[in-house]
C-alpha cells in the first residue's frame, strides 16, 4: 500500500522525502498542499498533522511529519539494509549530525535570508543573512573535505537532505558554489547515484529558483 505524502514540489524538505523513497522503492501516493492559498490550515489535515506543515505522510494510520525524521523512518522501515541510516552508533551520530546541521544551520540560514523578500515583502536581502549563509556553506565544504560524502564514504539520507538544501540554494544563486570545487564535485556524485534524481528533485528545485528570481526581480 502506497503511503501518502503531502508536498510541494517548490520544498526541498519535501524533495528529500521523495529522493529517499525513490531510493528505497517504496511507493508514494502524492497529494499537493498549497501552503499559499493555505490548504495546510484546513481541519482535516491540521488532525493529521497539528503542525500543519509539510513534508506530512500516512503510512497505513501513522502520521509523521518533519523531513529528516521521514527518510530516517523509510530507511529503517522499508529499506534492505542499513547503508542509508547506518546503524553502528558512530556513523548514526555522524549522519544525525548533518541532519541537524542542515536543519539548523544550512536551511535556516538560507530562508533567513531569502524567505523575508519572498514571502513577507521585505525590499532588501540583509548583508548579515548573507553572511551568515557564507559561513553555512564553508561548514558544508569543511565536512567534504574530510570525506566524499556527508557522512562518510558513501551516501546517506544526510546526503540526500543537504542535496535538497543545495540545490534549493543553488537555484536562488547559480554562482553561489562556483568557488566550492569539492560542494559542486559531491552534489554530481549523489546525483548520479540518486534513483529518479530529475523528478525527485531537479524539477522542484528549478521551479523554486524561478520564484525566487522573480521575487529578487523586484528589488531592482
Amino acid at each position: 500500500m502506497a503511503i501518502d505524502l503531502y508536498y510541494m514540489d517548490l520544498s526541498g524538505p519535501c524533495r528529500s522525502v521523495m529522493m529517499t523513497a525513490k531510493m528505497v522503492g517504496v511507493e508514494l501516493n502524492l497529494k499537493v498542499l498549497n501552503l499559499m492559498a493555505g490548504e495546510q490550515l484546513t481541519p482535516e489535515f491540521i488532525q493529521i498533522n497539528p503542525q500543519h506543515n509539510i513534508p506530512t505522510i500516512v503510512d497505513d494510520g501513522f502520521s509523521l511529519n518533519e523531513s529528516r525524521a521521514i527518510c530516517g523512518y523509510l530507511v529503517q522501515k522499508y529499506a534492505k539494509d542499513d547503508t542509508l541510516y547506518p546503524k553502528e552508533a558512530q556513523q548514526r551520530a555522524l549522519v544525525d549530525q548533518r541532519l541537524y546541521f542542515d536543519m539548523g544551520v544550512l536551511y535556516q540560514r538560507f530562508s533567513k535570508l531569502y524567505y523575508p523578500v519572498m514571502f513577507h515583502g521585505a525590499t532588501k536581502m540583509e548583508e548579515s543573512a548573507k553572511k551568515e549563509l557564507d559561513g553555512a556553506i564553508d561548514f558544508l565544504n569543511t565536512f567534504l573535505t574530510a570525506n566524499k560524502y556527508a557522512a562518510g564514504d558513501h551516501l546517506t539520507i544526510a546526503d540526500i537532505c543537504l542535496v535538497a538544501t543545495v540545490t534549493t540554494i543553488e537555484g536562488a544563486d547559480a554562482q553561489i558554489f562556483d568557488k566550492f570545487p569539492k560542494i559542486t564535485s559531491w552534489l554530481e556524485t549523489c546525483k548520479s547515484e540518486l534513483v529518479g534524481y530529475n523528478e525527485a528533485n531537479q524539477v522542484g528545485a528549478t521551479e523554486f529558483g524561478q520564484m525566487v528570481q522573480a521575487a529578487l526581480a523586484k528589488l531592482e
